[in-house]
């Protein structure tokens, strides 16, 4: 069963640095691949994808834009990011001011979007543990400010593909916890493109839930 490209259940935005790591997580999950090649390409402007989920006996179809990170796309990242009821802010773990550039999206966001949930997503971890590049932002640091803005924390790889999954699903899950969400979806069908999430709120290694 296809995806029906005019509906989408749950917005998602994905926010942060240029070379941030947000177009490979996008394909990770979306295509389950990885480009050696993203890494060192700029989105320009806005890239989307959706993909159904199933959550339990439920099913979710997440339509995730993918926002450029360079500074002069700022003003029409805010227009991708209208509504949107997850954003997933990337921050790159050998990089310090992508963290701090990190929490310059979320002041800004949750100024327009209060209602909108935050996901931090540390990428390129797989450099930190293949001793490729030393780790520049601490994941406790990355874990008390989640905290206190009630956000989730994960580090991901989008080249071993950790946590990848379990960060998408969680936004799923997440969203069929507000009973006006679950509402509106439909039976779940499984079939090959769907993703079972039911365990998606189980403690990960290297990630931090909220």
């Amino acid at each position: 069963m296809g995806i029906d490209n005019n509906r989408v259940d749950c917005k998602v935005v994905l926010l942060g640095k240029e070379y941030g790591g947000k177009t490979s997580l996008l394909e990770r999950f979306l295509h389950e691949q990885f480009n050696e090649a993203s890494p060192y390409q700029s989105t320009i402007g806005a890239a989307f994808g959706a993909k159904r989920v199933a959550v339990n006996d439920k099913f979710v179809i997440l339509g995730i834009w993918d926002t450029a990170g360079s500074e002069r796309y700022q003003a029409m990242s805010r227009l991708y990011y209208r509504d949107a009821k997850a954003a997933i802010v990337c921050y790159d773990v050998t990089e310090q001011t992508s963290f701090q550039r990190a929490r310059f999206w979320i002041d800004e966001l949750l100024q327009n979007e209060e209602n909108c949930k935050v996901y931090l997503a540390g990428t390129k971890i797989d450099l930190v543990q293949s001793h490729t590049k030393p780790r520049s932002v601490d994941l406790h640091d990355v874990c008390d400010y989640g905290e206190a803005i009630k956000a989730a924390v994960l580090e991901t790889s989008s080249k071993t593909g950790e946590n990848v999954n379990d960060l998408f699903l969680k936004i799923a899950f997440d969203f069929t916890k507000d009973p006006y969400n679950f509402e509106k979806l439909e039976d779940a069908i499984c079939d090959a493109s769907v993703v079972n999430v039911s365990k998606a709120d189980n403690n990960r290694r290297n990630c931090c839930h909220r």
